[in-house]
């Protein structure tokens, strides 16, 4: 898809493109993302802040005032709208953990998807999930009242989303179909990195099983129907878990993620072997140099090693590099994945590109390749702006899976 705003900025465009994505399940309005946008100087991380926050508060403003009018549905769509805004405010920012703006515009969106939250029928309800010495962070979504249960959803975002963006990119639709879902931050995404300091680690396993010893308590869960859905990089997160927790009915990676190794040496210039061995090393002021020229050569690059430095809690970005060597399902690991797998791909996608692929030839379970296509307007990244046409295709799977 031709950028229709920051044509020389690709990270700009995907992240604005991801907003207009998001309109399909009430998280943006058309004219507020094109007027924020048309505002913002490309590459200027400070007016990209100023202008998403901008138009955030404007928004959660109103939705104040509908809700003091009692005018519920209105307030519960403002304040759906003003939580991915303000997800998008702090969406640069990472390069310096220390910023105040980060924590503020991550706790306003938080505030104001709770908010939202409250007014949706039934509710959608916090929930904190026990987790090793503390708990994860996330929503309970039932599509009715009942206690009956339902083919269920265990639903995490990737790298940098959060659990209230899945609102827009899954829940929400999964609902829709009557689905009971749970969706929740593990360590190292927002949720638990931004207020307990919880980094990544690349044994998912270790994070989904707990998750779904907590799912099987809750009401509306089917225990013998429980599927994993991971987005973006948590298409390598969720087959990971598959891999070891049998309880798990079926994998959606949204898009599938093989080795993440392959992403963070594939600039170098170098063989994989020594790139692994020159990344893991105590010192190589060489390679450093290399990583600094590349980030300031490639914005996305630039963003994805801050990024990756904040939410691996690494000092380098050489130790970033190195730290994602560890993100794999090699060695026979997804050949270890017993049940079926949905691994959707994306035409043009600008950070996974070939992933997906990857992983689809190493399974030996039931397995299917979903293709999305430019000309479906679905190219992008995770389908971002394409999301009706993207999550029709994939509960369409998941219900012939589940029943």
């Amino acid at each position: 898809m031709k950028p229709l705003f920051f044509a020389d900025h690709p990270s700009f465009w995907y992240e604005t493109l991801r907003s207009f994505g998001h309109i399909a399940y009430g998280g943006a309005d058309f004219g507020e993302v094109v007027t924020t946008a048309q505002h913002i100087t490309a590459g200027d991380y400070d007016s990209w802040h100023d202008q998403w926050l901008a138009t955030a508060d404007r928004v959660a403003e109103q939705a104040d005032t509908s809700l003091a009018g009692g005018h519920r549905v209105s307030a519960r769509d403002g304040f759906l709208r003003a939580s991915n805004y303000y997800r998008s405010a702090e969406f640069f920012l990472h390069g310096d953990a220390a910023d105040p703006r980060i924590r503020h515009a991550y706790d306003a969106s938080v505030a104001a998807f709770r908010r939202a939250a409250e007014l949706f029928s039934p509710v959608i309800e916090p929930v904190e999930i026990p987790y090793e010495d503390t708990t994860l962070p996330g929503y309970l979504y039932r599509p009715d009242d009942s206690d009956l249960p339902r083919p269920t959803i265990v639903m995490f975002n990737g790298f940098d989303g959060t659990a209230e963006e899945m609102h827009f990119f899954g829940a929400a639709a999964a609902v829709e179909r009557g689905y009971t879902v749970l969706v929740f931050d593990g360590p190292g995404q927002p949720g638990t990195r931004h207020r307990q300091g919880l980094t990544f680690r690349p044994d998912w396993e270790s994070v989904v099983t707990p998750v779904l010893d907590h799912a099987v308590t809750l009401p509306g869960v089917d225990p013998e129907r429980m599927a994993v859905f991971g987005l973006s990089m948590g298409g390598y997160l969720a087959p990971r878990a598959a891999v070891f927790d049998r309880r798990i009915a079926a994998v959606v990676a949204l898009d599938g993620v093989f080795d993440l190794g392959d992403i963070s040496t594939a600039f170098l210039s170098m063989p994989r072997e020594e790139a692994e061995r020159r990344l893991r090393a105590a010192q190589d002021p060489e390679l450093d140099a290399l990583l600094a020229e590349g980030m300031a050569a490639s914005p996305t690059l630039k963003w994805a090693v801050e990024h990756g430095m904040f939410a691996m809690g690494v000092d380098s970005p050489r130790a970033f590099c190195a730290a994602y060597l560890d993100y794999h399902l090699r060695d026979g690991l997804a050949e270890k994945i017993a049940c079926p797998v949905l691994v959707c791909s994306a035409e043009e996608d600008g950070f996974f590109q070939g992933q997906p692929e990857q992983l689809y030839a190493h399974l030996t379970c039931e397995k299917t390749l979903m293709a999305f296509t430019d000309e479906e307007g679905a190219a992008a990244h995770c389908q971002s702006g394409a999301q009706r046409l993207a999550l029709s295709r994939v509960y369409d799977w998941l219900d012939g899976v589940l029943g």
